[in-house]
Formats: C-alpha cells, sequence, structure tokens
C-alpha cells in the first residue's frame, strides 16, 4: 500500500524512522521508490542539482509542476510531497491557493512544502489546510532566505532557539502534518520533536528526529559541493566520468 500522511503520523507514535529522499526525475524517483523509500520530496533543490542555478531561487512554479509530473510517474508507493517555490505563496494567501492548487490538480503530489514560521505564513498555511490541501512546515534554515541568513546554522542561541520552537508549536496549531528541521542544532531538533505531535524530518538537525531527509545527489556523490552533514554513500560522478571515458575510448578506437 502507498504510504499516507497518517501512516507517517503513526510510526511517529510508533517511534518508527521515517526515511527520505529528493527527487527530481522519473529515473531516479522510480528507483527511490524501488528501493523502499517513505517519502520523496521534489525539492526547489532542484533549482541547483538539476537547472544549474546557484540558488533555489530561480525555480518556477511551471518548474516545479513538470519536475513533479515526471517524478510521480515513477512513484507508485513512497509519499509524494512537493515544493511552493519562491514568490508562488508568499506574496497573499490567494495566490497561495492558486499556486497550491495548481500542484495538487497537475501533479500526483498528496503534499506541499512551504518554508518559515512567521505570523502570515502561518496564517496562509491555516487556510490552505482549511480546504483541503496537505501541508508540511519547514522551519530552521530556509533556503529561500538565502540573501538575508545565508547557510548558517540557525537556532545557536537561546533567542532564536525559542523562536523556532515558537514558529513550529505554530505551525502545528495551523495544521501542518509533518515538519522539516534544517541545520539547527539537535538538542533543539530533539526537543522539537518531543513536544509536537507530528512528525518531524530532520536535515542537518541529529538523529533525534522522527525522519530524515538529505538530497539524493549527495548521497551518490553527484554533486559538486555537499553539506558537511549528508554522508555520500557512492561516488556516481566519478563512476559515470570514467564509464563515458572508456566508451569513448571504445568508440575513437573502433
Amino acid at each position: 500500500m502507498p504510504v499516507s500522511i497518517a501512516q507517517i503520523q503513526k510510526w511517529k507514535q510508533q517511534k518508527k524512522p521515517i526515511a527520505a529522499l529528493t527527487a527530481s526525475d522519473y529515473a531516479i524517483a522510480k528507483l527511490l521508490d524501488k528501493a523502499g523509500v517513505d517519502m520523496i520530496l521534489v525539492g526547489d533543490s532542484l533549482a541547483m542539482v538539476a537547472l544549474g542555478y546557484k540558488n533555489t531561487l530561480p525555480v518556477t512554479l511551471d518548474d516545479m509542476i513538470r519536475h513533479a509530473q515526471a517524478v510521480g510517474r515513477g512513484v507508485d508507493n513512497a509519499l509524494l510531497i512537493v515544493d511552493m517555490p519562491f514568490l508562488s505563496y508568499q506574496v497573499s494567501t490567494e495566490e497561495a491557493m492558486r499556486s497550491a492548487g495548481r500542484i495538487f490538480k497537475e501533479t500526483d503530489a498528496r503534499g506541499i512544502k512551504l518554508e518559515g514560521g512567521y505570523p502570515d505564513m502561518v496564517e496562509t498555511i491555516r487556510k490552505l489546510v482549511q480546504v483541503g490541501m496537505p501541508v508540511m512546515g519547514h522551519v530552521g534554515l530556509t533556503p529561500q532566505s538565502v540573501h538575508r541568513i545565508g547557510y548558517r546554522v540557525q537556532g545557536g542561541t537561546p533567542d532564536t532557539a525559542e523562536e523556532i520552537l515558537h514558529q513550529s508549536k505554530a505551525l502545528v496549531e495551523a495544521g501542518i502534518f509533518a515538519l522539516l528541521l534544517e541545520n539547527i542544532p539537535a538538542d533543539l531538533a530533539t526537543k522539537i520533536t518531543e513536544l509536537i505531535p507530528v512528525p518531524t524530518i530532520g536535515i542537518g538537525a541529529g538523529q533525534g528526529c522522527d525522519g530524515q531527509i538529505l538530497v539524493t545527489h549527495d548521497v551518490l556523490g553527484l554533486s559538486d559541493w555537499q553539506p558537511p552533514f549528508a554522508r555520500k554513500y557512492v561516488d556516481l560522478q566519478s563512476t559515470i566520468t570514467e564509464a563515458v571515458k572508456q566508451y569513448c575510448q571504445d568508440v575513437r578506437n573502433h
């Protein structure tokens, strides 16, 4: 049976870890699903790993929908979540509703993810949830705010840690089904995980979360740079390069 939102919420109570990864194309999505990944996120990180941008900001709603369509064709079992890209939901609740509606109407997404926990964002999420759109929250390091906060660890002081905790609780009250905690201290992530009733998915947030997610390109060694918390399980960049060199050599020596 396909993984559902209700199922991952039950896994939190059962303390069953949730394994999540990103995907931006059909081929990788199919392999991840076959390997048993619980959740697949079509992350706006595809701006960098698939489209070659320097950060996530340039990716458009049309880009996200097109990649989500491709990923959806390769997924039978994993819970498919799609990031809402920069400026597709921040301008107004009405625009957020239209953008989210397009994702649900045009892809196989069963949830969307929005960054931030400030009051306006909490209210936007509340309204999306009220009309039946499952929303995953995202606090800590929010890449769409890169020009303001950079890629530094967030929540490292008592005041900023308290703010992230406050945002997490507010998002839960707004109706999120899960919360992504990115690049925050492990003790803060553990505290949030223990205090809120929905699953937490960590990336660079320690082992105390209910689940973990990484960018698949980092896991497979396909990135030119990867964050220090991302374990490279295989070096496919070298493997593919050597295979192509051998192919070229075979063709030229024929």
